[in-house]
């Protein structure tokens, strides 16, 4: 269950909400007459009720009243109030400098974690790497000291040999490190690293070629594929491993596969599966009704010859569509290779 689905729950019983999330709710609802209260309130309660705000979702009106009732006594309200990460940054522009409202927004976007050493944990240690390996060793053994051994471990077998070398000898001589110098790591951290790491989605160039290959069509995609082979095959091979194609939705389960035939248009999934193999009709099929098998059997015969680029149009279309369930917590896919699928 993820954070705003834990919310949603607790919000049925007033009692199990946090007072961050009681407060972001009566925030909410009291809308733009709050600035005194955000004035008032210190960085960490800032970020707290920041946070909570962004990840309410949508709030019944009853209990935006008891919450009013238990904190004021008496206040009427006439509907619900939804908390999103819009909603909040508008509200906070209205009363805090443009520079800490994005401060505020782009550690609420940015990986989980209470602390900075928190979210580390949370960034992948390819991209963590490729930032730290233009830092100073002994920088870089103060950060691998705070994180925790196995993320360290990973970082460091993506460094450049010798500099990985060198920050574990740092690491092996290092003394206590004074408050302020980890501080001043914290500071940079968060304004050069972390700042830059919401802002690109937390992606390296290779993730962002493999989506752009995904969009091609067929031949394109072939043609491409076939010239960057040729210029650099591990570059090539890189991204084929982090592209998600038509064919990666037989690693669904069958909860998955129930979930992707309810959001896919009839049309689509008749047009989709008519250039599919035989094996990934099969799959669709068995996890349909022994009624709607047959009707998409004749549809898909009744279709005649089609273009091989709408086919693959449909196709992307139902690849586009998991990928969203996905990202909503819906489906999960397994795109990495043998170590992201489920083992029963």
């Amino acid at each position: 269950m993820n954070k705003r689905e834990a919310i949603q729950q607790a919000a049925a019983d007033g009692k199990k909400l946090t007072g961050a999330e009681k407060a972001a709710i009566l925030l909410l609802a009291l809308g733009q007459e709050t600035g005194p209260i955000w004035e008032a309130l210190d960085d960490e309660e800032l970020r707290d009720v920041s946070s909570a705000m962004s990840t309410l979702g949508a709030v019944q009106s009853s209990l935006v009243e008891d919450l009013i009732i238990e904190f004021v006594g008496k206040l009427s309200t006439s509907g619900s109030i939804t908390g999103n990460f819009e909603q909040t940054q508008r509200l906070l522009a209205q009363f805090l400098p443009g520079e800490k409202v994005d401060s505020l927004m782009e550690e609420i976007r940015g990986p989980a974690g209470r602390t900075m050493w928190d979210k580390l944990g949370n960034v992948s240690e390819t991209v963590l790497a490729n930032y730290l390996k233009n830092e100073y060793p002994q920088t870089v053994a103060v950060v691998l000291s705070k994180i925790k051994s196995d993320h360290a471990a990973a970082v460091l077998a993506c460094l450049p040999p010798d500099f990985a070398i060198e920050c574990m000898q740092r690491m092996l001589r290092m003394e206590p490190v004074a408050r302020d110098i980890i501080e001043k790591i914290e500071v940079t951290l968060r304004t050069e690293f972390m700042t830059n790491l919401a802002r690109t989605s937390k992606r390296d160039s290779h993730e962002q070629m493999a989506d752009i290959f995904n969009a091609f069509d067929r031949q394109t995609e072939g043609r491409f594929m076939t010239a960057l082979e040729e210029k650099s095959k591990e570059a090539a091979e890189r991204i084929r491993s982090l592209m998600f194609v038509f064919d990666d939705l037989s690693k669904l389960d069958p909860g998955g596969i129930q979930t992707l035939l309810k959001a896919v248009p009839k049309d689509k999934l008749t047009l989709a599966l008519k250039g599919a193999n035989e094996e990934m009709q099969d799959l669709f099929t068995s996890n349909m009704s022994e009624r709607a098998a047959k009707i998409l059997k004749e549809d898909m015969n009744s279709m005649g010859p089609v273009k091989l680029k709408d086919v693959d149009s449909a196709q992307q279309d139902m690849v586009y569509q998991a990928k969203e369930l996905a990202e909503r917590g819906e489906i999960m896919l397994a795109d990495g290779g043998a170590e992201d699928e489920l083992v029963y």
